[in-house]
């Protein structure tokens, strides 16, 4: 029998509940964090779970609770599922793009799991991975990611561009950064930029490209190395 909602219960009987299906994986540091305080002084604190017994917010201290065998605060809150975790979440700002992504990935949505691969594969970061795979950055889709609404525009053409930026590896220890891949993933866009041509002017000027702050100032540092005796100047900004 359920117990009575929006109350708060005690019980040290772990084994009534279990973990949401799409909740994030376990951090392990924050959970040692938790035991070292818990095991000191144990405060108040009451984990939400829905009327499955599944765990919407507490995760962490319910691990911590039950292995130190202390007695365990809960409410029920009837109909919470996984948009409820990620709303406790945002509240908290605990949750980070790998969060959502492992909970979606549990859940089986494919784009999610294609996402995960590419980004594992690639060792990029989040934003790359978002314009790659989508053609827009995280902060503009931020909201559909953490959504479970992530879409992949086209897998081919985001390996496509990543592989050719790869190349430039010898010739730029930069070649993973934000702001790079960002202005390559432009410029490849751009009919009058051909990549071939730019890895041939690279072996050229194998020094020629240096750090630079913003997308503007790579396109245009690109742009003069592209045209390194060339007769028929390339606009590369416009």
């Amino acid at each position: 029998m359920i117990a009575s909602t929006h109350q708060v219960h005690t019980t040290t009987d772990y084994f009534l509940f279990k973990p949401l299906i799409g909740n994030r994986t376990k951090n392990l540091l924050h959970i040692n964090r938790l035991k070292k305080s818990m095991a000191e002084q144990y405060l108040f604190t009451v984990i939400i779970v829905n009327e499955n017994y599944e765990i919407i917010d507490g995760q962490h201290r319910f691990e911590v609770i039950s292995e130190l065998k202390l007695p365990l605060h809960y409410v029920i809150c009837q109909g919470y599922g996984l948009d409820h975790v990620h709303r406790f979440n945002q509240i908290s700002k605990t949750w980070n793009a790998d969060d959502y992504m492992n909970g979606y990935c549990e859940l089986g949505y494919e784009d999610y799991i294609s996402y995960r691969d590419f980004k594992n594969k690639y060792q990029i970061g989040h934003n790359e991975c978002m314009l790659l795979l989508s053609g827009t950055g995280s902060t503009k889709n931020a909201g559909n990611f953490n959504s479970g609404l992530l879409k992949i525009k086209s897998m081919k053409e985001a390996k496509t561009i990543i592989e050719k930026i790869l190349l430039l590896e010898p010739y730029y220890d930069g070649f993973k950064r934000r702001t790079f891949i960002y202005c390559m993933y432009g410029l490849m866009k751009n009919q009058n930029f051909e990549f071939t041509e730019f890895i041939q002017k690279l072996k050229i000027q194998p020094t020629a490209l240096q750090h630079c702050t913003d997308v503007e100032q790579y396109t245009a540092l690109i742009e003069e190395i592209y045209n390194y005796k060339r007769r028929d100047k390339v606009n590369l900004r416009f």
